[in-house]
């Protein structure tokens, strides 16, 4: 056991003479354990995005797209095939009524919101008063829209906490007139906060933000389904889907469900991930050939004291124990530095989305460092 301590020892003091050669050598390792943290932290982060969202939507909504959406196809081809309008709701309605719980269209679009001298750049949804129901609300003060709005056109609005944050502070916005694009329209009420992707969103009736925007075609449609089931969801969309084609071709619209964005945007991950973790494999790789070359140097320099040890009874085992210990030193020293970085990385990246560095990614990246070490410091050893 003293031997073993005496020679840890050692080992600590031929890396402390040849502090900046050790720092150095440990650098591809920390390059590499800091991309493999950094890397399985944001993958978590946006996986835990994904399932807030979803979750924040609530359970059993299909979305009905128009064009062919293909996530790994062009975006625009789905644009230019847009033919969706209020025909489909009808058709829904009255082929797939019996499924659904609550329906509402979208026109979705960027523009200037403006109060008095102040503006701000909001998401502005043209929804029905069932818009509600499906995108999970909750009214803060005042109401969301009705029925009546929809059929009458009103040009009412219920706005998001950062829009009534940016344009009216801690004053009460419900009864104040608001600009869209040109239009005045009269808040009704403002939502409770729910998330970026909710939070800075203006509620209007589509059928008044149509000519507000000059768009005369669903974004899509949203549907909320009774059964939300795997089983009940996936029969819904097929009644949807069979709805729709009593005016649109196949290739004209497509029923998604949020398992299917979630399994295109895992697929992608996994990709990312894979040619992600290459390159950390790479820098983990140079890293040990570094480690390796450094040691056979120092076995070089080291020649005389090789020779002194041995003439004083070392044996070569001990020896070769010394120089694989400093090895693994040199690793294992690099690995705990990329771990702090990328623990570092993960704070940073947590003001964004929500991330973690489970244990399991500690554990594998120790695990490779101290391989690195063994593997690439037995043959100078």
């Amino acid at each position: 056991m003293y031997v073993y301590v005496d020679t840890l020892k050692t080992a600590l003091a031929a890396l402390s003479s040849n502090k900046v050669r050790s720092a150095l050598t440990m650098l591809g390792v920390i390059i590499g354990v800091f991309a493999v943290t950094t890397l399985v932290s944001i993958g978590i982060g946006i996986q835990n995005y994904i399932k807030d969202q979803f979750d924040a939507i609530g359970a059993g909504v299909l979305f009905v797209a128009p064009g062919k959406v293909d996530f790994s196809g062009d975006p625009a081809e789905s644009f230019s095939l847009n033919k969706l309008d209020e025909k489909h709701l009808k058709l829904i309605e009255t082929y797939a009524g019996s499924g659904i719980r609550a329906f509402s269209p979208s026109i979705r679009s960027g523009a200037t919101v403006k109060y008095k001298s102040k503006t701000y750049y909001a998401s502005i949804i043209g929804a029905s008063e069932q818009g509600f129901d499906i995108f999970n609300l909750e009214i803060q003060k005042g109401r969301f829209l009705t029925k009546a709005d929809i059929k009458s056109k009103s040009k009412v609005a219920v706005i998001g906490p950062l829009v009534k944050k940016e344009l009216f502070g801690q004053n009460n916005p419900v009864g104040k007139k608001i600009g869209i694009s040109g239009d005045s329209y009269t808040v009704v009420g403002f939502t409770g906060e729910k998330g970026q992707e909710f939070d800075d969103n203006v509620y209007a009736p589509y059928s008044s933000i149509k000519s507000t925007l000059v768009i005369d075609k669903f974004s899509g449609i949203s549907v909320a389904v009774k059964d939300t089931s795997e089983e009940g969801i996936y029969k819904t969309g097929k009644l949807i889907e069979q709805a729709l084609l009593r005016d649109l071709k196949q290739d004209e619209f497509s029923v998604i469900s949020p398992q299917d964005i979630l399994a295109s945007i895992q697929n992608i991950l996994k990709m990312v991930t894979a040619g992600l973790g290459a390159i950390a494999g790479i820098s983990l790789f140079v890293g040990g050939i570094g480690i390796m070359n450094i040691m056979l140097v120092s076995v070089t320099e080291r020649i005389r004291e090789i020779g002194l040890r041995k003439a004083v009874g070392a044996t070569s085992f001990a020896i070769g124990v010394q120089f694989l210990i400093e090895s693994v030193l040199i690793s294992v020293s690099g690995g705990i530095i990329g771990l702090a970085l990328g623990w570092l990385g993960s704070l940073v990246v947590s003001n964004f989305i929500r991330t973690s560095v489970p244990l399991s990614s500690v554990a594998l990246a120790l695990g490779f460092s101290i391989a690195v070490g063994v593997v690439f410091g037995t043959y100078p050893a």
